[in-house]
């Protein structure tokens, strides 16, 4: 049951990762150095992934872990410049406009500012697939199996 769960979380994190990047790529997310990290970091996953494939060990789960964080990282501050672009422009065409205008605004601006936030999902997907990774092992002592009632 493990085994096809955590094969349906790659399949998910796989093919969240290539309708991302086609996405970005027929937007024109690509016009700032910026725009490039999330192809840049979905490239690095899939390649990592690879590595992984043909080589199942520790190093490559570890790294693939490392690069998951960077996705849900690179989410979070997607969305937070998205957000921030949006407000300037919203500032822009109703500078005397309420709070909740703005805010409203800037949500469902030009830039979609909650787009971003796919990177923390495909993140939080990839650090699902590494949860108790086969390739990682248990460290002494702390196999369940072995482990004695203490009373």
């Amino acid at each position: 049951m493990e085994r096809r769960v955590r094969r349906a979380l790659l399949a998910i994190f796989v093919l969240g990762c290539l309708g991302t990047g086609a996405e970005l790529l027929l937007l024109g997310h690509d016009e700032k150095p910026w725009q490039w990290t999330p192809l840049g970091l979905i490239g690095a996953g899939l390649i990592v992934l690879a590595w992984h494939a043909l080589a199942p060990a520790r190093a490559g789960v570890r790294a693939f872990q490392a690069l998951m964080l960077l996705f849900a990282a690179s989410g979070l501050v997607g969305t937070f410049l998205h957000y921030r672009g949006n407000v300037e422009f919203e500032l822009e065409m109703h500078p005397e406009g309420t709070r909740w205008e703005l805010f409203r605004g800037a949500v469902t601006g030009a830039t979609p500012a909650l787009a971003p936030g796919t990177m923390t999902l495909l993140g939080s997907i990839g650090l699902l697939y590494t949860y108790r990774h086969p390739a990682l092992g248990r460290p002494a002592g702390l196999d369940p199996t072995t482990i004695e009632e203490r009373t």
